[in-house]
């Protein structure tokens, strides 16, 4: 129950932080849902921008240490980085379906940690709107799964955002019910 007491207490100390990053979600969340295809888009090249960081931070760690024997190893991986992030940054609709598997993947796993959190806090009177969000993210992510090939050209901008919606929600029910 300590745990819990600091749970409380971190979420009543950073109240006004945490009702910042709820609202930037809903909002970012409610733009995504109008805009899918242009988010989904926009998420993709994201990805493949730090990819192309990644990939260019270890070529160069892979120059510098070429006296290490697996530097051209190093370097293959920082080729690959770099091959994967032009893909995704640079082509448009490319590396949407292979991002969708991810994403709905990522989902089911954000509902499963959600739902966790939120059955550890059910004497909060807020817990089943975090709860909610856990099924939320669940269905999100098996329909994610379930609906390819078709669904990769818009699913991931809309599940993106109605994701965002929904944990925005819960951030906000969670802060209402520590009284923040």
């Amino acid at each position: 129950m300590e745990d819990d007491a600091r749970f409380r207490e971190a979420i009543r100390v950073g109240a006004q932080r945490f009702k910042t990053v709820a609202w930037v979600m809903i909002v970012l969340g409610m733009i995504a849902v109008l805009f899918p295809l242009a988010s989904s888009i926009l998420f993709k090249s994201l990805i493949g921008w730090f990819f192309l960081l990644s990939g260019a931070v270890l070529l160069w760690q892979a120059f510098q240490s070429r006296a290490w024997a697996p530097a051209l190893w190093a370097g293959l991986i920082a080729v690959l980085h770099l091959a994967v992030g032009v893909y995704l940054a640079f082509f448009a609709l490319t590396g949407l379906v292979g991002l969708t598997v991810l994403l709905g993947v990522a989902l089911l796993i954000q509902g499963g940690a959600e739902l966790a959190i939120a059955l550890r806090n059910k004497d909060l009177s807020g817990w089943r709107w975090l709860a909610l969000s856990a099924f939320a993210s669940g269905v999100l992510g098996a329909m994610l799964l379930w609906g390819l090939p078709g669904t990769a050209m818009w699913a991931i901008g809309l599940f993106v955002g109605l994701n965002l919606l929904t944990t925005g929600v819960g951030f906000l029910a969670l802060i209402r019910a520590v009284g923040a």
